[in-house]
């Protein structure tokens, strides 16, 4: 049993029900926040920044995009007076969408793979686009760029937080999100199939491998044990990375429910298709 199941294991009646109010606190403070998971606010997305706050460990006037009046609404939520937005966390301004200058892009992919929603389509070597009414305006692209070929460029004119985002806006990201999130596990897990899948057939093909010397033997042997060690790491990690109820959990719907999805062997581009 792991740590964090024996905790719960161990957990009081009261310690329940305080960990489903904070949680359900948490559920009500994520709604509020406009889902461009940009991390602006120190935290990995939205979801964690609302735990953060239900559990009063962080302030409510840490989110740009959300501007004053997001502040308002999670002051209202958390009870507590409006603060002046953390100028450390950066300013309100009008929501500016992702731009790729098409005539540079060299197809690296680094931008895709850091798109939080998945509206940045292209494959490898080829060139890259942003779906403008998917992008959440979030900058995460932009550093990753090795040729520096991506603009953010504003679109709301003169409006700002939620005056430049609209709450189906915030809802569709949100959805784009967690869908990026599955699409990431399931691709981690294929590729942890796949590379299981190859082991035991190296592993296999040692061991019908007939050895011509007692040197040859020996290395053999060490190539299996080798192989082996290898099968049984995989084995460990798929363990525990499995959830206690796995048939209930739900891997994406809280960020700290399920492992970080490891790049395949072979980065997949998104395959996101343009809206219609």
């Amino acid at each position: 049993m792991t740590a964090s199941a024996a905790d719960t294991a161990s957990a009081s009646p009261a310690d329940v029900r305080l960990d489903a109010a904070l949680d359900a606190r948490a559920d009500r403070l994520e709604a509020l926040l406009p889902q461009t998971q940009c991390t602006k606010c120190g935290f990995q997305g939205c979801r964690p920044y609302a735990e953060a706050m239900a559990r009063g460990e962080a302030d409510c006037n840490r989110c740009p995009p959300g501007g004053a009046e997001g502040i308002r609404r999670l002051a209202a939520e958390l009870g507590v007076a409006p603060l002046p937005l953390d100028p450390t966390h950066g300013t309100e301004q009008p929501r500016a969408v992702a731009r790729i200058d098409e005539t540079l892009c060299i197809g690296c992919t680094l931008c895709i793979q850091a798109c939080p929603v998945d509206a940045i389509v292209g494959a490898a070597k080829q060139m890259h686009t942003v779906l403008p009414d998917w992008c959440t305006g979030c900058d995460l692209c932009v550093a990753p760029c090795p040729v520096d070929c991506i603009a953010m460029i504003p679109v709301t004119g003169e409006r700002t937080g939620w005056d430049a985002w609209s709450q189906p806006q915030a809802d569709q990201a949100r959805s784009r999100y967690l869908s990026r999130k599955q699409r990431l596990v399931r691709e981690r897990e294929e590729n942890e199939a796949r590379l299981a899948a190859k082991a035991a057939a190296k592993l296999e093909a040692l061991r019908q491998e007939a050895a011509s010397s007692e040197a040859e033997r020996q290395a053999q042997e060490r190539k299996k044990a080798i192989i082996q060690a290898a099968i049984e790491r995989a084995r460990l990690k798929r363990q525990a990375a499995q959830p206690l109820n796995a048939a209930a959990a739900d891997p994406v719907d809280r960020p700290d429910a399920a492992p970080a999805a490891a790049a395949p062997d072979h980065p997949a581009p998104s395959d996101t298709k343009r809206p219609q």
